[in-house]
């Protein structure tokens, strides 16, 4: 497949989304600035006080400020204003199309799901504005990841793709490009994959020893000895956040690019990484294949999307 310039990355105005939220007994007499502070760290206080003062948070019909104490139960709702989001690819590629089920290629630099900075500017909104509302992704990948995603129209066909995700009925393999390469021809990482505190998200997901089971399968495809680097292939039977990028990492192989993990599966301790967030692009990753039972007529389906040129060996792809 070939990439689109970046002439296509474009900005995007919104109009402002209401982010509600329900207060838990943990929470049960905090004020609304504590709420706010420990539970979405991804702002700072002095922000957060600027919200509750500009009367951006409401309790039910009620505005609330810094001060106002909070109980279980309470339902809070946070109006974000109107912002310009970060430039994106807004494309994609069909793959396949049929009974309900959707492949789409999709480009480093778009999110699949809104968040953070990114409302609109997502493949969900790119893909419900060229194919209709009905469509839903059945999975995600990273921002900066491209190829593959799966997305669903019926609830029938949704239930299907999300029990297969779950038991490993779908076979997903990907390329990346590691760094170093004294790394075996063929190789298993079982590292658990779990949140753990952070000082810029608050948490992030990263290898834990107590975390989530996880599974990545490793061969090496080709060796870059100029470079240092390896070309693999992965097959994920689980489907953990990040998991790809945290088990090559915990594996002391991290990806080429990668911003956030480093040697060990956790954040990099370097200051070129100290303000890293998991949404940051720039490693190389790829969705390259999808078999799975189509969960309403039983038939084989198999998606393939050709790998970026950094990602394509010398040999047949």
């Amino acid at each position: 497949m070939n990439f689109p310039s970046s002439t296509s990355w474009l900005p995007r105005s919104n109009a402002g989304w209401i982010y509600p939220d329900t207060v838990d007994g943990a929470a049960s007499g905090w004020t609304c600035l504590e709420f706010y502070a420990r539970r979405y760290r991804h702002s700072t206080t002095e922000q957060w006080q600027q919200r509750l003062q500009a009367g951006q948070v409401c309790c039910g019909q009620q505005v609330v400020g810094p001060d106002t104490r909070v109980t279980a139960g309470d339902k809070l709702h946070y109006q974000r204003p109107p912002w310009t989001e970060p430039v994106a690819p807004r494309w994609f590629a069909v793959l396949h199309e049929a009974d309900g089920l959707l492949a789409v290629a999709k480009p480093a630099g778009l999110q699949v799901l809104p968040g953070a900075l990114f409302l609109q500017n997502t493949l969900l909104d790119v893909v419900r504005e060229k194919r209709g509302q009905d469509w839903a992704p059945a999975h995600r990948l990273g921002r900066g990841t491209t190829g593959i995603v799966l997305f669903t129209r019926t609830e029938q066909v949704r239930r299907g793709v999300a029990a297969a995700f779950r038991d490993g009925g779908l076979c997903k393999r990907y390329r990346a490009l590691v760094q170093g390469v004294e790394l075996p021809d063929g190789f298993t990482v079982d590292q658990p994959i779990g949140r753990v505190p952070d000082v810029v998200m608050g948490s992030i997901h990263a290898a834990v020893t107590g975390g989530r089971a996880s599974r990545s399968l490793v061969r090496v495809i080709e060796r870059r000895l100029a470079s240092d680097q390896a070309l693999v292939e992965v097959e994920i039977p689980t489907g953990r956040p990040h998991q790809i990028r945290i088990h090559l990492a915990a594996a002391g192989h991290p990806l080429v690019g990668e911003p956030l993990y480093g040697v060990g599966g956790v954040r990099r301790v370097d200051a070129a990484a100290k303000a890293a967030r998991p949404g940051d692009i720039g490693y190389h990753l790829h969705a390259m294949s999808v078999t799975c039972t189509h969960p309403v007529t039983g038939a084989t389906v198999s998606v393939y999307c050709r790998p970026p040129s950094a990602l394509r060996s010398a040999g047949p792809v």
